[in-house]
């Protein structure tokens, strides 16, 4: 064979190893983004690949290019690998945009569409300072090790904590009119925490907060998830409205403590599901109680609150609202939420821990209802 045929041959096997290779942001071949901008093999086996990223300060640069490295490295004839990174024009963004979100003009909201399989959990809280920030990320990275994909909006514009939870520093990129999410513990996370400095005040009014969310559920690129966890802010204001009306489908998941008191505010942050007309997943009871060295109990916070909120709630609403589960109170847990790294991934044996696993699993095992979609029946004319 001749040698123009030979490096050819190497050029074709080159191209079909390239399209083994992820955008780390996108999960797509980028081969089917269009960032494969040229490659060329020389006699010697030398392999020159260009690639495009979706924009100049594209974070994951380091992570493509050792990707693509890997790949194009394994290929039988290939001496040696160069890459050299360019960056997309509007043009080419825009079309990208257009492939991986339509043509529509006007941003979707892919949860509310009649066909979603993603299921959205608004993890709810009556009053702050109950855990339902470290209950969500916990869920999410619990569930994200179940190897389901997971995404997480902190919905908490004024109180936002759940980029320090999951230890995520990075910021989003923008790809023409599209948000790509930083991702930490395999869970995709967005924050209005990623777009203000420092540790600056948001002080915004009803429309804005409506505004940010929506941004955040449909300028986002989530991708295929299976589950969504939404982290309200506490009690029943604009936030847990707007969410009803942007996600009606969307399920609350209620947080509480053994306390009394905080249970009779869970109990309001939960009946607003018989205004919104959305389904109450279930009850957290955080912090039921301090495990001792001896074995015994410390009920710091009292007991029997969370169940109190699930039976009070189970005879407003008319159908059952189970407690899922009861997190113990352990310094590891805040100590984890601190470090970025939820205690379901760093001590899953913790008390806590398998707690929190035990509530992740009743969440993703439960059988899909028919409550909100589209059976495509058609009535017949008689």
């Amino acid at each position: 064979m001749s040698t123009t045929g030979q490096t050819t041959t190497i050029e074709q096997a080159v191209h079909a190893a390239l399209a083994t290779v992820e955008d780390p942001e996108i999960h797509k071949p980028i081969t089917e983004l269009g960032m494969v901008k040229s490659v060329a093999v020389s006699p010697d086996g030398r392999a020159e690949v260009a690639v495009f990223l979706t924009v100049a300060g594209c974070p994951m640069r380091e992570t493509i290019t050792n990707r693509v490295t890997a790949a194009v490295s394994a290929v039988a004839g290939v001496s040696s690998v160069g890459v050299t990174l360019d960056v997309m024009s509007d043009e080419q963004r825009a079309e990208l945009r257009r492939g991986l979100r339509g043509d529509s003009a006007e941003p979707v909201i892919p949860f509310a569409q009649p066909g979603s399989l993603t299921r959205v959990y608004c993890v709810a809280s009556g009053k702050g300072g109950v855990g339902k920030s470290s209950v969500t990320v916990n869920l999410a990275a619990a569930m994200a090790a179940k190897g389901l994909s997971v995404g997480v909006v902190d919905a908490d514009i004024y109180g936002h904590s759940v980029p320090r939870m999951l230890g995520v520093t990075t910021r989003p990129t923008k790809v023409d009119d599209m948000i790509m999410p930083p991702q930490a513990h395999d869970i995709k996370v967005i924050s209005i925490g990623m777009f203000t400095p420092g540790n600056e005040a948001v002080v915004w009014r009803g429309p804005m907060l409506h505004r940010a969310l929506q941004q955040f559920l449909a300028d986002v690129f989530w991708g295929d998830l299976d589950v969504l966890l939404l982290d309200l802010p506490p009690g029943t204001g604009d936030i847990a409205i707007s969410t009803a009306q942007l996600v009606p489908n969307a399920e609350l998941l209620v947080v509480t403590t053994p306390q009394q008191a905080a249970a009779e505010v869970a109990e309001r942050a939960g009946s607003i599901a018989l205004q919104t007309r959305q389904r109450l997943a279930g009850v957290v009871e955080n912090m039921s109680w301090m495990e001792l060295p001896d074995g015994t109990r410390m009920e710091v916070f009292g007991s029997g609150g969370g169940q109190t909120v699930a039976d009070s709630l189970t005879r407003a609403l008319g159908a059952p609202v189970p407690l899922l589960g009861q997190i113990p109170l352990e310094p590891k847990l805040r100590e984890c939420g601190d470090s970025g790294t939820p205690i379901v991934l760093a001590d899953p044996s913790s008390a806590s821990a398998k707690a929190l696993l035990a509530v992740a699993d009743k969440l993703t095992t439960r059988a899909r209802g028919l409550a909100g979609m589209s059976l495509n029946i058609t009535p017949v004319r008689r």
